[in-house]
This record gives structure tokens, C-alpha cells and sequence, in this order.
């Protein structure tokens, strides 16, 4: 019973990435339908971090007010961080980056956070580099690998591959009554969304370094969740509210756009990254990241199967390139801490 419990125990954080990653997928294509509806991107992301504090904060002054640390300013400004890199910043740069680009696209890129994240770690003396050493090498290696891999996959378009037709598209009745044609990017645009896509992955790594210390100084996650989401909401709402003059456009409905940002609130934003928020604590930030290459092979498969999205060799290409990197990285991470 001791080793079942054990190996229970050591599945939990496995079960809980692997639910997140799925319900990311959720996230990515309700995000799709309501921008296609006509919904300003910049009030959705406002109304994500509204509903997951309206919801995580009750949970967390009931559940953790007996045993909260006293706060400080220094968690204040943590917190701060977090909303911003972690949450209205980075959910604003992927949501343009994937409307310039396609969901696909901008999922695959999102695989650089690895890599970046050991850049970021080593610029700022949190990780040695280690070029001597096997596990040195293979980062460095992991990380070129893996920036080739965005690269390759911005630059080149290739050949079409048809793997599957459903012909399924969700998109089809917003871009009829829209005109819109979402996913469509010329060279342009594909260059800016790549750029903001990257811009993301520096933003997201960042976070995970400061949410890593904010986890060791407050380590309840129903709180720091609930402090995070309250911060990204006021700089979300602040930002939707400068930016569109149009008050008709935070009306919401029974459609689509209620949906949307009722499960990226209260079940991604709220409940999820609480989850998150536990794993960063107690396997650090390295294993979060292990799980992305999940979210971009079910976002491909998403893409495709409902939204009529067409896979490149470019794609598929640099998308594995982009996967060797990262594990290269997390091989060489792995053997220096069973040092």
C-alpha cells in the first residue's frame, strides 16, 4: 500500500500537466471562435483574470486564511510580475500573434520557453551554463536547436501536407457573416506574429523564475493565484479600457463569448494554474515546461481536425526541431541535478 500510495503521490503533478495541456487546447480554440464573432481580444483577456478572481478568491480566503505568511511589499511587487509576464502581457502578445498567424503556428512557437527560459536563467545567474560538461553541452545544443526550429519555422512555409480532412470548420459561419479570414497571414504579418509570439516566450519564462520564488516566500497556491489574477485583471482591464473607446463591446451575451471567457477564468485561470501554481512548487519550472510539446501536438490536431487548418512541411519540421531542443535541454537539466 506504501508504494502505491507513493507512485499515486508522483502522478498527481503528471495528471494535472496533462489535464492543464488539454485544457489549453479548449482555451486556444474558444479563444479562435469568439475573436472570429467579433469579440476585441484585448476586453476578452480582461474578463479572463476578472472571472478567475471572482472565483479563486473566495476559495482561497476560505481555505487558506488560518495559514497565509504575512504579506509584504516584496509580494505585492511579485505578484505585480506575475500578472503582467505570466498573465495580462503574455495572454494579450499570444492572442495577437495567433490571429496574425494561426493557432498552430503560435502553439509551436510557444515551445521556445525552454530554451528561453535557460538563456534568461543563465543571464541572470540562476543556471550555469556548464559548456565543459555533457549536460552543459546538450542545453546549449537544445537551445540553438530549438531557436533554429522557430526559425525554420517562421521562414518556411513548404509543401502541404494532408493528413486528415474532416471537413469541419467552426470559423466558417463568423467568417462568412465577419468577412473574416482568420489564419490567413501574408509575409507580413507572419513576420509580426512571429515576433510577438517570441516577445511571449520571454514573457512566460520570465514568469516562471519569479513565480519559482514567489512559491518558496508564499507557498499557498489558492492565494498566490488569487493575488496573481487580481493584478493581471487591473492591468488587462486598464489596457482594454485605454485601448477600445466602444462600450458595447464588453457586452456580454449567451454565446460564445460568455463561454470563452468563463472557462479560460474560472476553470484555466483559476482553478488550473492554482494546480500549476503547485507544480512550479514542489517539481520546479523546468518540469512545467516539459509538457508543452503535449499542447502544440493537440492544438495541430485541433487545428486541423475542426478549424480546416492546412499543416506545412515548414511546420511539422521546425515543430520537431523546436521538440529535440527542448528535450536536449531537459536531458542536460535532468543529468546536472542527479549530481
Amino acid at each position: 500500500m506504501g508504494k502505491i500510495r507513493e507512485l499515486v503521490e508522483g502522478l498527481k503533478p503528471v495528471i494535472i500537466m496533462v489535464l492543464f495541456q488539454l485544457g489549453n487546447v479548449g482555451v486556444v480554440l474558444l479563444y479562435k471562435l469568439a475573436a472570429a464573432d467579433g469579440m476585441n481580444l484585448r476586453i476578452l483577456i480582461a474578463y479572463r483574470f476578472l472571472f478567475a478572481t471572482s472565483f479563486i478568491s473566495p476559495i482561497a480566503f476560505l481555505l487558506e486564511r488560518n495559514k497565509r505568511p504575512k504579506w509584504t511589499w516584496t509580494l505585492f511587487f511579485q505578484a505585480f510580475l506575475c500578472g503582467l509576464l505570466g498573465g495580462s502581457l503574455s495572454q494579450n502578445l499570444f492572442l495577437e500573434s495567433m490571429m496574425l498567424t494561426s493557432m498552430t503556428f503560435a502553439t509551436a512557437m510557444f515551445n521556445l520557453v525552454p530554451a528561453v527560459t535557460f538563456i534568461l536563467a543563465v543571464l541572470f545567474r540562476l543556471e550555469k551554463a556548464g559548456i565543459r560538461s555533457w549536460a552543459g553541452k546538450a542545453k546549449i545544443m537544445g537551445t540553438i536547436i530549438g531557436i533554429s526550429g522557430a526559425m525554420l519555422l517562421t521562414f518556411y512555409k513548404g509543401i502541404e501536407i494532408n493528413i486528415w480532412n474532416s471537413h469541419i470548420n467552426l470559423l466558417k459561419h463568423y467568417q462568412s457573416s465577419n468577412n473574416l479570414q482568420l489564419g490567413s497571414s501574408n509575409h507580413n504579418q507572419m513576420l509580426l506574429g512571429s515576433s510577438l509570439a517570441v516577445a511571449n516566450c520571454f514573457s512566460y519564462a520570465l514568469w516562471l523564475i519569479v513565480q519559482t520564488k514567489m512559491s518558496k516566500a508564499y507557498p499557498c497556491p489558492y492565494s498566490s493565484t488569487s493575488l496573481t489574477t487580481l493584478m493581471a485583471s487591473i492591468q488587462a482591464t486598464m489596457f482594454a479600457v485605454i485601448t477600445e473607446k466602444d462600450w458595447s463591446q464588453w457586452k456580454l451575451g449567451w454565446n460564445i463569448r460568455l463561454l470563452t471567457v468563463a472557462y479560460a477564468g474560472v476553470v484555466m485561470a483559476g482553478l488550473m494554474i492554482t494546480l500549476v501554481t503547485w507544480c512550479v512548487r514542489v517539481r520546479g519550472p523546468l518540469f512545467v515546461s516539459i509538457f508543452n510539446p503535449l499542447l502544440l501536438v493537440c492544438t495541430a490536431f485541433a487545428g486541423s481536425l475542426f478549424l480546416d487548418e492546412k499543416l506545412h512541411l515548414g511546420s511539422l519540421l521546425g515543430s520537431t526541431l523546436i521538440v529535440c531542443g527542448l528535450y536536449s535541454v531537459l536531458w542536460g537539466k535532468n543529468k546536472e541535478m542527479k549530481k
